[in-house]
């Protein structure tokens, strides 16, 4: 029959592309499948078993045991081996938690689905009904009695260990990534398991999850540099949001007095092995609650993911081994600088004197800096940052840096720590300003940043500033990198690692 003349339900043709030895081979037997009358993409089936559950219900019981209880599994996946032997064959099957060896025999099919799996490739999806039972060498393998074509697969899988080993080949090819690397998709099955233990322990302390506009009139939240985005309706240009902040204030203003939100962010920054421009982030508020109340907060939640969801207390991360069940340390900003460098920005200096001082260490400054605080800042974030490895609170920033946080009794400073892990921020959190009229000056202080040349600087937010005056009761704030807080707990050193499709560079 002419290839091109057949037609079941669905195409059985692949797309118009150059093809190799390997894909003409699977692609000429798409005719042979509907000759056996045998749609090769298949249509709905109806399994009933994993082959995890399968593992650990049987996987303990002798030949005999098997032989005598007589377990009928149904299961689905993908071919991964295949060892033919004339009228016998045996097979391996993946489907999402493991993988299961079957034996396939002519007498127990028949000759017309044997005849069908003859055709099979590796990468095939199908699936196999029979009775559990023990090869001679131990292995627990399903007696097939039923063998169902379901899938054809057109490309030849690519070796595991060979054939896709190009990381960027991995990232941007993550299907393929899944299929043939167990490390990456027990990642990928192990992140949605970190987000439900992170709301189960926010939702056991009474905090409640909303969902918030991700499309933003005002730039405002944190200082990061915005995507824009314009509604033809409106005729006005708008900001993916950048933090979740404002909005989840404007709900405790509202009387919801512990709310938190997981949501996608967008930065327009760069990528490197921490950072992608589309990212997710927890950000809860506790009301009548300050930075101390996030420190527990904190702290307590990797306790919680440690003990609950993973099962351990030691993490391999950057090189380092981190333990979370140790207290974490809690080190003042400018007292941490000092240790390192000598320098104390607690006490007074011109701004002047803070220039020449980052000059002599080699601390870069920008052009928009016009204060001291700023240059602390950059000293702790080029000189000290990468030192923090074991958990530790970094807390007391410069005002010039958290334009949404309450002053110390040293109006220079704010109630701010930030988590640093393996030299990684984790976690910003603060004790919220909610003083509309200092909250206006710290908004101006940033547009006049902004007209320096801060690209970062957040805008003049009025609808906030109007929520603020009709009362937020003092309150603990936090924002946590769910992407950061998964590598960590998966024990991956790349953010794309994490992320099941990341944002990538065009091929070249």
């Amino acid at each position: 029959m002419d290839e091109k003349q057949v037609k079941p339900e669905g195409q059985t043709q692949a797309p118009e592309m150059s093809l190799n030895d390997q894909e003409q081979a699977r692609q000429a037997k798409l005719a042979k499948y509907v000759e056996l009358g045998v749609d090769p993409f298949g249509s709905r089936y109806a399994w009933k078993d994993q082959i995890r559950d399968i593992r650990e219900k049987y996987g303990k019981l002798t030949a005999e045991e098997l032989t005598a209880k007589a377990i009928d599994v149904n299961v689905a996946g993908r071919l991964v081996a295949i060892r033919r032997m004339g009228k016998a064959s045996f097979v391996n099957l993946k489907d999402e938690y493991g993988t299961i060896q079957a034996w396939i025999g002519i007498n127990v099919i028949g000759e017309h689905d044997y005849n069908v799996f003859k055709l099979a490739d590796l990468g095939d999806i199908v699936g196999l009904e029979g009775t559990l039972m023990l090869t001679r060498t131990g292995e627990l393998t399903i007696r097939v009695s039923k063998y169902t074509h379901i899938t054809k697969c057109l490309k030849p899988l690519p070796e595991k260990f060979h054939g896709l080993t190009d990381t960027e080949d991995r990232f941007r090819k993550r299907y393929l990534d899944l299929i043939v690397n167990d490390e990456s998709r027990q990642v990928a099955l192990m992140r949605p398991k970190i987000v439900r233990g992170i709301q189960k322990y926010c939702d056991d302390q009474g905090f409640v999850e909303v969902e918030t506009s991700i499309f933003s009139p005002i730039l405002g939240g944190a200082a990061a540099k915005p995507f824009i985005t314009h509604f033809n309706a409106l005729d006005k240009d708008f900001y993916l949001r950048i933090a979740t902040e404002l909005n989840l204030k404007k709900c405790m203003v509202g009387g919801i007095d512990r709310v938190y939100e997981i949501g996608r962010i967008f930065r327009n920054e760069g990528i490197d092995a921490k950072h992608n421009p589309e990212f997710t982030t927890i950000e809860l508020y506790q009301a009548y609650g300050d930075l101390s109340d996030m420190r527990s907060w904190l702290e307590g939640l990797f306790h919680y993911i440690a003990d609950k969801v993973v099962g351990k207390q030691v993490f391999k991360f950057n090189g380092h081994d981190i333990d979370v069940s140790k207290p974490f340390a809690w080190v003042d900003q400018a007292e941490c600088i000092k240790a390192k460098t000598g320098v104390d920005f607690k006490a007074q200096m011109t701004f002047e004197e803070a220039v020449a001082l980052a000059k002599k260490f080699n601390v870069p400054l920008e052009k928009a800096w016009n204060s001291v605080g700023y240059i602390q800042q950059a000293f702790f974030d080029e000189l000290c940052e990468a030192d923090c490895i074991q958990p530790t609170f970094i807390h007391t920033y410069p005002i010039e840096v958290s334009p949404l946080t309450k002053k110390t009794a040293d109006p220079r400073f704010v109630d701010r720590f930030e988590l640093f892990i393996g030299g990684t921020e984790f976690g910003n959190a603060y004790s919220e300003l909610n003083n509309p009229f200092d909250q206006k000056e710290r908004f101006e202080a940033q547009l006049a940043a902004k007209q320096r040349g801060d690209d970062e600087a957040n805008e003049m937010d009025l609808s906030f500033l109007d929520a603020l005056s009709y009362g937020m009761p003092p309150a603990g704030g936090i924002g946590v990198g769910i992407d950061r807080f998964t590598m960590f707990f998966t024990e991956q050193d790349n953010i794309r690692e994490v992320l099941l499709f990341p944002t990538m560079k065009d091929e070249k």
